[in-house]
């Protein structure tokens, strides 16, 4: 009697192919080590246009936690994705210092991206990755060192999510809560203990540049802000701000309903914020122009790209499918 073969995973089962999940221990330029996932959709890189999503996460995020796992989970359909525990969570080595050096690990994590193959690669930072981002791609335009160390690998794409565009934020309950982490004694052993993270007694020996200060420099690579019109982090006094200082590249999406960073992430947002990025990436003027008409503005030269429109995604996203 013969045995029926099972069908193989991609080849005759309908189900598109993913390869497996790789670990690794990723070096930065300032001896930290970084434990990394990647999540590739080929085993290979081949496609010239195959998109890697470098992803960010919060304070107190981690490759581990559901929230992160499901935004991987949600832009896997769009391209492959390279998370990380940044410096000071999870099972990386060295402190946190909320967007400071966390540039580093970023610029490790683009390398990695680019040692592998991929051409087009994404950072996308969320919350206090978000700032990580920003930062990064700002610092690596500027070819400055930080902290002795020059950011070698810029990102052709920058997404930042419910991001901060300046520091000491203490004017709501969250951030008062993230300060009192940072600044007391008490507060950073909470932090260890609690949440997992692991804070330098002094982070900060001088203040960086922030993200509002540092996103101008980004252009001509384009960056899309996305935040929530219910963040009880950050309101929406920030992403305008950071829109407004990035010129003509920058996009904003402030999205009807949502909170703050991954885990207010819905299935929904993830998907549309993957599909838009072939767009992002290739600096098509579809999308501000698609919106600049909804808003009933006009372009005077044709072709010339439309001010900075900010989108109500759920109410504008059929909309802008639909224009010619």
């Amino acid at each position: 009697m013969g045995m029926k073969r099972a069908p193989v995973h991609g080849e005759d089962s309908g189900v598109p192919y993913s390869a497996p999940t790789v670990y690794r221990l990723l070096p930065t330029a300032d001896a930290e080590i970084l434990a990394t996932e990647l999540r590739n959709r080929v085993p290979v890189v081949t496609d010239p246009h195959a998109v890697c999503v470098v992803l960010v996460h919060g304070f107190s995020g981690s490759i581990g936690r559901p929230a992160l796992r499901a935004v991987t989970a949600g832009l896997r359909r769009h391209g492959s994705v390279l998370s990380m525990d940044l410096r000071g969570h999870g099972r990386s080595t060295g402190t946190c210092t909320f967007g400071d050096r966390e540039v580093l690990d970023v610029d490790a994590a683009v390398g990695e991206a680019r040692r592998l193959g991929y051409r087009e690669v994404v950072t996308m930072g969320w919350s206090m990755g978000g700032a990580a981002v920003v930062r990064h791609a700002g610092l690596a335009a500027g070819g400055e060192p930080v902290h002795g160390h020059r950011l070698r690998h810029r990102p052709d794409a920058v997404v930042a999510v419910s991001a901060a565009s300046r520091w000491f934020v203490r004017d709501t309950a969250p951030m008062r809560r993230i300060h009192w982490f940072a600044e007391t004694a008490s507060g950073r052993a909470a932090a260890r203990v609690a949440l997992g993270v692991r804070i330098a007694a002094r982070p900060w020996p001088a203040v960086p540049l922030s993200p509002v200060e540092l996103i101008g420099r980004i252009a001509p690579t384009p960056v899309l802000i996305v935040h929530g019109d219910r963040d009880s982090y950050f309101s929406l006094e920030h992403p305008r701000a950071l829109a407004a200082a990035a010129g003509p590249t920058g996009q904003l999406w402030v999205v009807p309903g949502f909170g703050h960073a991954e885990a207010a992430a819905t299935a929904g947002l993830l998907d549309r914020i993957g599909a838009h990025l072939p767009d992002l990436l290739a600096g098509r003027p579809e999308w501000p122009a698609r919106a600049g008409r909804i808003a009933g503005e006009t372009s005077p030269i044709l072709g010339e790209p439309f001010p900075r429109t900010e989108i109500d995604v759920d109410r504008d996203v059929d909309r802008l499918t639909d224009v010619d």
